[in-house]
């Protein structure tokens, strides 16, 4: 397999664990990838023509895009460790779509700062933004605290990329402020080998 990839992009990032947590690391090529919406830079636009990362190419030559498809392909691969069976299924991957829905928000905020002009720039769209973020976080502080806590799977992981990124890019919003269980729940998420593998370089 060759997965593209760049180690700033908590979406690949989240494959890497899943490769790691599964056993599955030595059997992808990483291939360096990156770019940006105004220029596509070395995304592989022939496999995807989105011009995004990550993207898998199978073991049978297919290619794979989206985050969310490669996690579900790479573990039924490893045979099913990460996605639960149904019904915990739904939960599992409504929890992966909201720290998803995290990381798309967050990704916007920083394409504003450093793709739009000064003059051009609507902080009500950015604070716009940053309200889906705290609305999740608070519903991952509340309503998905006995979720978080219970054995690992994809939305977990996912959680933990999306809140490693806010840090990354947005650490001065504090998002652990008002939070206490989710940032106490992050700490060992964070402490696993996985994850300190693949933590960003310094931006």
């Amino acid at each position: 397999m060759r997965l593209f990839h760049s180690p700033t992009t908590p979406f690949g990032r989240k494959v890497m664990i899943l490769l790691m947590e599964t056993g599955q690391v030595g059997d992808a090529e990483i291939v360096a990838a990156s770019g940006s919406p105004v220029d596509t830079g070395t995304m592989p636009l022939d496999l995807n023509p989105l011009g995004k990362i990550p993207a898998l190419v199978s073991d049978d030559g297919t290619t794979i895009y989206d985050s969310r498809v490669i996690c579900r392909y790479l573990d039924a691969r490893a045979g099913g460790r990460l996605y639960p069976e149904p019904p915990l299924l739904w939960r599992t991957l409504t929890l992966e779509a909201t720290a998803d829905g995290i990381l798309d928000a967050a990704i916007l905020m920083v394409y504003e700062g450093r793709l739009r002009p000064q003059d051009k720039r609507f902080d009500p769209w950015v604070e716009g933004q940053w309200a889906k973020i705290a609305r999740s976080l608070d519903a991952l502080e509340t309503a998905w605290a006995a979720h978080l806590g219970g054995p690992l799977d994809m939305g977990q992981i996912a959680v933990a990329c999306a809140l490693s990124y806010l840090d990354f890019r947005h650490d001065a919003r504090n998002w652990r402020h008002g939070r206490p269980a989710l940032a106490a729940w992050y700490v060992g998420m964070a402490a696993r080998d996985s994850l300190k593998a693949t933590e960003p370089p310094a931006a």
